[in-house]
């Protein structure tokens, strides 16, 4: 038989030791990630107890070696976890974290609009949100007519905290 033709199927079957390398430190970079997540976001993940441990431990520790080490030991431990509904957990948080952002980006945005043009843009953003909102309504008016400084800036305070109310409800939607 020719030796073209030989096949080792354990040769063929195994992974690189390079690829398992990148693998475990992809792995590892996921558990760094969740040592960003707040200790209740972790918890409904559902991670396994060492896992979530070694994760709590390194949310408390300041020292750039241990944090390292740490950073590895939840990286071993990640290779006997199923690493799917984690990623999922993490995009979800990430989306949400980016959409908050986004909603207060767009609510400032309203808020120099609705204080420049006296009110007059407030049909537009009832329109965009599809209600009609009384308590940013009273808030523009009180923005109006203050007489003063700290008024205008508690008046610009409220006018903000309704678009975003506002705002964050119609991104739930």
């Amino acid at each position: 038989m020719p030796a073209s033709t030989v096949t080792h199927p354990e040769l063929i079957s195994k992974p690189s030791k390079s690829a398992l390398k990148r693998e475990y430190l992809a792995l590892q970079a996921l558990g760094e990630q969740l040592i960003e997540l707040t200790t209740d976001q972790l918890h409904s993940i559902g991670l396994p107890e060492p896992l979530l441990d070694a994760i709590i431990a390194a949310k408390s520790m300041s020292a750039r070696g241990a944090m390292r080490r740490q950073k590895q030991l939840i990286g071993k431990i990640m290779r006997d976890t199923d690493a799917e509904p984690i990623r999922a957990a993490i995009d979800a948080y990430g989306k949400s974290d980016r959409m908050e952002k986004q909603v207060f980006r767009d609510a400032e945005q309203w808020r120099e609009r609705l204080t420049a043009s006296g009110g007059d843009d407030l049909c537009e953003f009832c329109d965009l949100i599809g209600r009609r909102n009384e308590k940013l309504a009273v808030a523009v008016g009180n923005w109006l007519s203050a007489a003063d400084d700290s008024a205008r800036r508690l008046a610009r305070r409220k006018i903000f905290r309704e678009i975003q109310k506002d705002l964050a409800s119609k991104m739930q939607d």
